[in-house]
């Protein structure tokens, strides 16, 4: 049976854009910064 193409990855999407592999790098943290002052209802996923 084929998969479907856009099933994703939780584990992978996490680890990738959880908000803390984001605090660990400055950039991260820079991300995260900007999206608090936009306001965003997610910060990260």
């Amino acid at each position: 049976m084929t998969q479907r193409p856009f099933g994703g990855t939780v584990r992978k999407r996490k680890r990738t854009s959880g908000f803390r592999t984001r605090m660990r790098t400055p950039t991260g943290r820079r991300v995260i910064a900007t999206r608090r002052r936009k306001g965003r209802a997610r910060l990260a996923v």
